[in-house]
């Protein structure tokens, strides 16, 4: 791994969930670590737990919605801790929803959040990064940025949104022969708070789509990513199979995922329509790095260390996972068509 030890980086959204596995894993790299969120007291508690992995840390109290704040977050870092060197974009919201019971404000909201706030974590990085050309500004997406599921409209919008901004940027920083990197990190279901303190309109309490990962998964991709100059990374087979599965079945995806993914992002759970959730205010409390689905999260991937370890055979497993997703959904096309058949005869 590249020298991370007194390097500056950036997390935003860095107090809970996969931002905070990701502050904790570069804290251990022995970077300097600035955590940017909205809950002061989680922030707090997020400082001291880096002091304790041995980095000098601070936090910003920040809505990455609003670009000055943004900008002024940076200058703040900058000042206290020296320059930035990594920028880590992850910061989001989403609401478990179909589209139509949405509003126009909220789902104005999660695209602020989750789209917009990549945006100007950008801007205010390659503000300072471009000057002094160098530095990686790593995107953390999802399988959801190619592969939109039911029920979370707004958040895939957001994640396509950021991986074509994303491509677009890139293009320009090669153009410009900068020295200045960025990259996406596509991440499949995760154990994180996220599915406890997101707004949701469903009757039963909102789960990730299995199979599910650790956040600690994300972090060690995103800290390789960070430390390796490669367009993009997958983290999981569900990543791989989403992502390229859908350049070549993507009219039977829209049908299988209609008829199985609202119950597959529900548990069996009721939800309490009136707790409080962080669309527009942060929800109290020190959620920490991971939800409440540890029984059923994988604490490792195969397909991260393949990647990160034998770079061309996520290339050939991902051929391996067209042929087979391709198979699978043409079988499948055919027994349909086959029973449709058999009723009308």
């Amino acid at each position: 791994m590249t020298d991370l030890q007194d390097k500056v980086v950036v997390v935003t959204g860095g107090s809970a969930g996969v931002g905070r596995a990701t502050a904790e894993a570069f804290a251990r790299e022995g970077a300097n670590v600035a955590v940017l969120a909205r809950g002061q007291k989680r922030l707090s508690e997020t400082v001291q737990e880096l002091q304790r992995l041995g980095a000098q840390a601070m936090s910003v109290s920040v809505d990455v919605a609003d670009p000055q704040q943004v900008e002024n977050a940076a200058q703040q870092v900058e000042e206290q801790l020296g320059p930035i060197a990594i920028w880590v974009n992850d910061a989001m919201t989403t609401i478990f929803a179909p589209f139509k019971l949405m509003t126009p404000e909220d789902f104005r909201r999660v695209t602020e959040v989750t789209y917009l706030g990549f945006v100007y974590g950008t801007m205010a990085a390659l503000k300072r990064m471009l000057p002094r050309d160098r530095g990686v500004i790593v995107q953390v997406g999802s399988a959801l940025s190619d592969r939109s599921i039911p029920l979370q409209s707004a958040y895939c919008g957001a994640k396509h949104a950021i991986r074509g901004f994303t491509d677009s940027i890139r293009s320009e920083l090669i153009h410009d022969n900068s020295n200045v990197h960025i990259t996406m990190v596509q991440l499949p279901g995760m154990n994180t708070p996220q599915f406890d303190w997101c707004k949701s309109l469903m009757p039963r309490k909102a789960r990730p789509m299995p199979p599910i990962y650790e956040p600690e998964i994300a972090a060690g991709a995103i800290v390789h990513a960070a430390t390796h100059h490669q367009r993009e990374y997958y983290v999981g087979w569900p990543t791989v199979e989403a992502m390229w599965g859908n350049k070549f079945i993507a009219g039977w995806l829209d049908r299988f995922l209609a008829r199985t993914n609202y119950q597959a992002q529900q548990t069996d759970e009721p939800e309490n329509p009136s707790r409080p959730d962080n669309l527009r205010e942060p929800v109290p409390g020190d959620y920490g790095a991971h939800g409440r689905f540890d029984d059923r999260a994988k604490n490792e991937s195969v397909q991260v260390w393949a990647t990160e370890h034998i770079g061309w055979y996520r290339g050939v497993a991902a051929v391996a996972v067209i042929t087979v997703a391709a198979a699978v959904g043409g079988a499948l096309t055919l027994l349909c068509q086959g029973r449709d058949r058999g009723r009308r005869g």
